[in-house]
Formats: C-alpha cells, sequence, structure tokens
C-alpha cells in the first residue's frame, strides 16, 4: 500500500503494531519504530563495488538515465548521498518499473528499446521487464535483493545477460556492440 522503501517499510511497522495490540499500542512503542524508520535514513549510502569507474567510464560514451522506484525524497537522498548523481544524462524515479515504464524511458531517453539496456539487481524490476519492452537486460546479483523481487532469470532469452560485478559492464557492452 506504502509502495518501496523507508518510509512505507515504517508505515507498515506502524499500521502492524496498532493491528497486533488492537489499536492499544504504547506511544512509546510508536517512537521507537518512528526512531528506528529515521536511524535507516540517516545510514550513509554505499555506491556497490566497481559503481563509480564503470559510471564514469560509460559516461563518456552512452546517454546514461538512472531509472529507479520508490518514495521520491528519499531516492533523490540515495542518490545525492552516493555522489553518483552528475554522472547521469537523466534520472527518472518512478512508482513501477514494468514493460510499458522502460518502454515509455527508453523512447524519451534514446533511441528506443532496441538500443537500450537496463542494468540492475534486480531480475523482476529492472531485467525482466526491460527485456520484455524490447530492450537488454542486465542482472548484477546482489546478497540484499528484497525477497519480493525474486523470479526466474530469463536465461533463454537472447538479451539477457548476466555479471558478478558493475566492473565487467564496460566490457559486456563491447562485447554487444562489437562482436
Amino acid at each position: 500500500v506504502y509502495g518501496f522503501g523507508i518510509k512505507g517499510f515504517t508505515l507498515s511497522m506502524i499500521e502492524t503494531a496498532i493491528e497486533v495490540t488492537q489499536g492499544r499500542v504504547p506511544g512509546s512503542v510508536i517512537a521507537e519504530i518512528l526512531d528506528a524508520g529515521r536511524e535507516m535514513l540517516s545510514h550513509p549510502i554505499e555506491a556497490l563495488p566497481h559503481a563509480r569507474e564503470t559510471v564514469e567510464k560509460l559516461a563518456g560514451a552512452f546517454r546514461l538515465v538512472l531509472i529507479t522506484k520508490g518514495d521520491l525524497f528519499d531516492q533523490e537522498r540515495k542518490l545525492a548521498g552516493s555522489g553518483l548523481g552528475d554522472l547521469f544524462d537523466a534520472v527518472e524515479i518512478v512508482s513501477d518499473k514494468n514493460a510499458a515504464t522502460y518502454s515509455r524511458l527508453f523512447n524519451r531517453h534514446g533511441d528506443g528499446p532496441a538500443k537500450s539496456m537496463m542494468v540492475g539487481n534486480s531480475l523482476k524490476s529492472d531485467v525482466v521487464p526491460a527485456i520484455e519492452a524490447g530492450g537488454w537486460g542486465v542482472h548484477v546479483p546482489h546478497e540484499l535483493t528484497w525477497v519480493l523481487e525474486h523470479v526466474e532469470a530469463p536465461v533463454t532469452e537472447s538479451r539477457f545477460r548476466q555479471i558478478s560485478d558493475l566492473g565487467q559492464l564496460p566490457g559486456l557492452i563491447e562485447s554487444i556492440i562489437d562482436p
């Protein structure tokens, strides 16, 4: 109901506390939940290994668009905290990542899906819908991916690739462009 992100998680925790106590949750418990949410929001942003050097390398040769979903303010905070924001040509914060979203954004920011690539840690939100839109989907597995984001890898799709870390991305792109 509340969407993705820390704020939605915090609201869901409050709602659950109210439900399990049948409306008798003490204000002190609500305060603890809010404190936990604030603590999560204040946690420093840690870019994935090889993120900076990979984005810097690709920025000179390709149009880079960051597509992320979730709470607008939380995503803006994360991007600012990452120090990578200035390396992207555009940033799109969307409420849902699906084939229609990717098709629209690939057309808006480039030459359409056929010449676009989405790279991400979620098969469900990043990779599969980008492929369904007609683009390339590159999966970079991460140990902290939400259970809700788990789907089977589309290994039979010709536009699917998987790499173990972002440092492999420039070489992968080169192999696709110049086979």
